[in-house]
């Protein structure tokens, strides 16, 4: 995949990710890099379990990165609330 398909993936997965979690999205460059980095995690995680990862621009490889980001998601909400007290 290209340098802007991985943007425009990571884009829409991290939106679709912050309004799964938190309704409200966490700005436009979060929702970029947890995007990107949600698809390479999904990807790595769909692997491990036998799964095909990220295989370009379409419906599956969004999924993979929805699902990487919302977990990711929910470890940074995990870890700011941790370190907020």
């Amino acid at each position: 995949m290209s340098f802007l398909a991985w943007i425009v993936l990571g884009l829409v997965a991290g939106f679709i990710a912050s309004k799964l979690v938190n309704r409200r999205g966490e700005g436009f460059l979060m929702d970029i890099l947890l995007g990107v980095v949600g698809a390479f995690a999904g990807g790595w995680l769909f692997h491990i379990f036998g799964a095909p990862g990220v295989r370009g621009l379409n419906i599956y490889s969004l999924f993979v990165a929805v699902t990487g980001s919302v977990i990711l998601l929910v470890l940074y909400h995990a870890l700011r609330r941790r370190r907020a007290f």
